[in-house]
């Protein structure tokens, strides 16, 4: 007997994301060299650490920044839902970094600016451009958002529910969430193979 079963279209696909040797990688080919790289640095720790979009990024102002609580506030999401995220001590650095010494002055209170005058905000492409070639340089065939969904692979890790994950990457539907678990092999694993991690 031959059982066929309907067709199912529009299976959602996984995310990429990149493994801890790439995510080494990355880093350890970044340079604090120039205003540019400085800036590209901070632009690749957000996306990373905080697993914000590109155009998350792009509207973070100096004011959204607590260096002293160590927050950032997003006030501005995909779904509209605001929040505030805790800032790695490592990601606060750079970012404090990048604003005392390639921030240009500016009337403009958006944290990421052009590095040439006029100064301006820059565009949510030009930040995706600029992780993309960072990765690039790096021997990455990745995009800006494998970031996003690397630090939902890390929350994952770490044990964070599906409803911490839900908030914390600013989805609405539980759904979004839930593709991240569909990638996380590791853990998969261990439970089908009583595999340590």
């Amino acid at each position: 007997y031959v059982v066929v079963s309907p067709r199912v279209f529009n299976q959602p696909k996984p995310p990429k994301f990149l493994r801890p040797e790439e995510i080494k990688k990355l880093f350890d080919s970044l340079t604090l060299e120039t205003p540019t790289q400085i800036r590209t640095y901070a632009m690749v720790i957000l996306a990373y650490s905080l697993g914000l979009r590109p155009c998350e990024i792009g509207r973070i102002t100096l004011d959204d920044i607590s260096f002293q609580k160590r927050e950032l506030t997003i006030s501005s999401r995909k779904m509209g839902n605001p929040v505030v995220l805790p800032i790695p001590y490592k990601t606060l650095k750079v970012i404090a970094a990048y604003v005392h010494k390639a921030r240009p002055e500016s009337v403009y209170r958006e944290l990421f600016l052009t590095c040439n005058k006029a100064y301006r905000p820059i565009s949510t492409n030009v930040i995706s451009n600029h992780i993309s070639k960072a990765m690039k340089e790096a021997g990455l065939s990745s995009s800006a958002y494998w970031l996003r969904h690397s630090y939902a692979q890390g929350l994952l890790r770490l044990g964070r529910s599906i409803y911490e994950i839900k908030e914390m990457m600013g989805h609405q539907n539980i759904r979004s969430s839930q593709r991240y678990l569909y990638i996380h092999i590791e853990l998969m694993r261990k439970v089908l193979l009583d595999e340590t991690l």
